[in-house]
Formats: C-alpha cells, sequence, structure tokens
C-alpha cells in the first residue's frame, strides 16, 4: 500500500538492447547445447545446406565467395571497429576514447568466442567438401561473428554521427537518410560473410546461426551498457 497522495513508481522495463541481449544468449546456449548434446554431429539443415553448395559453385560464384569471406578477418575487421569508435565521438578525446573502447568491445567478444570453441570443440565440415582454406573448431563461426561485431559496431558509430550532425543542423530535422543506405549495406555485408563461410563448406549452417546469435547478444550487451552510461563517457571530452 502507498501513502495517502503518493502516487507509486511506475515499474521501469528493460532497454530493448538488454532484452535482444537476453533473447539471443538464450537462443545462443539453446543451440550450443543442441550442438554439445549431438558431439558436433549436423543437424539436417546442415547437410542440406552443405550439400547444395557443393553442387553449385561455379568458379565466379566462388571467387566471390571467397572475396566476400576474406573481408571477415584479418586487419580490416579491427580497423572497422576503430572507425566506429571515431565516428560515435564528437571531439578529439571522445574520438580516441571510442575508438579504443570498440577496439577493446571487438576483441573481448573474440576472446570469449573463441573461449566457447574450445571448450565446444566442433569439428568442421569434411575437408573434401572445402572450397577455400580454414583452420580451428567451427562452432561458433569465427568470421560470422567478427563481421557482424563489426558491422553493428559501424553501424552504431553511424547513427550516433547522424543524430549529432542532425542536431547541429535542425532540433527538429531527422537523420540524415543518407545514414540508412549504408547502414543496410553494412548489414548486408555481414550477412554476406556467414553466408559465404556455409557456400565455401567449411562451416556447417548452424555454426553461422551461432555466430550470429553469439554477435547479437554482445551487441546488445555493449549497447546496453553504453545506454547505462558505463561505456562512452568521457568526463570532459574534447
Amino acid at each position: 500500500m502507498s501513502a495517502p497522495g503518493i502516487r507509486p513508481r511506475p515499474a521501469r522495463l528493460p532497454p530493448p538492447a538488454a532484452v535482444a541481449a537476453a533473447l539471443c544468449a538464450l537462443a545462443f546456449a539453446a543451440l550450443a547445447v543442441a550442438v554439445a548434446v549431438r558431439h558436433g554431429a549436423p543437424f539436417p539443415v546442415d547437410r542440406s545446406a552443405l550439400d547444395w553448395s557443393v553442387r553449385h559453385r561455379p568458379p565466379v560464384a566462388t571467387a566471390l565467395a571467397r572475396a566476400v569471406t576474406a573481408t571477415g578477418t584479418g586487419v580490416l575487421p579491427y580497423l572497422g571497429a576503430v572507425v566506429a569508435g571515431v565516428l560515435a565521438g564528437s571531439g578529439v578525446r571522445r574520438r580516441l576514447y571510442g575508438a579504443v573502447a570498440a577496439l577493446l568491445f571487438l576483441l573481448t567478444g573474440q576472446a570469449v568466442r573463441y573461449g566457447l570453441v574450445l571448450t565446444i570443440a566442433r569439428p568442421r565440415p569434411p575437408v573434401d567438401d572445402w572450397a577455400t582454406h580454414a583452420s580451428g573448431y567451427a562452432f561458433p563461426s569465427g568470421h560470422t561473428t567478427t563481421s557482424a561485431l563489426v558491422a553493428g559496431a559501424l553501424i552504431w558509430g553511424v547513427a550516433r554521427a547522424s543524430r549529432r550532425r542532425a542536431r547541429g543542423h535542425s532540433r527538429s530535422a531527422g537523420w540524415p537518410f543518407a545514414a540508412y543506405p549504408l547502414m543496410v549495406v553494412l548489414g548486408c555485408w555481414a550477412v554476406a560473410v556467414g553466408l559465404s563461410r556455409i557456400f565455401l563448406g567449411v562451416h556447417w549452417a548452424t555454426d553461422v546461426l551461432g555466430g550470429w546469435l553469439f554477435a547479437g547478444f554482445w551487441l546488445g550487451l555493449g549497447a546496453s551498457l553504453v545506454t547505462r552510461g558505463r561505456l562512452g563517457a568521457v568526463p570532459g571530452g574534447r
């Protein structure tokens, strides 16, 4: 019972980013348990996707898939994380802090993913079905996770830069429309990298799904921390 004349505070709902992180974490955990229970054996959808890819590999498509998949590893994703942090900041100090924070966010996510890979230790598809080089265990897919994390970070950086620019021109202005196509391209790139791993036969379809779910969890966790002010705040940041 509340005192007379005092209205009870409405229950605060969790932020959307926290809800998305929780849902992705639950889905990833369920998939990881299912993979572990089967001792890494492929699901029917894994077999179907691999069989289809082996039958549909013309030279041009295979070369294109190799080019796309190469963008999901190496230096490029880490440069993308730095660019995301720079875009999110508004001054020299904030941009530097954002670049470091985004890079650490990606590196930490990679470390957690690598621990999961070693723990689950799922074998890759048969080597005879590969159309490119690969190494290590399969679940969750590293290229898929990396590209999804970087795409999410870049979308966040573009969104913040767009909002800041809109406020600078007019308080009532919306995001510059040029930002939307760029965010769509970034999302499509991450999806393409994941699909290229299936097409090239180096990952099962559920490895890629696991990579997307883990990235969704990690991005949601990072976004919720930013919303709560745990990340991205630099005192006197200029």
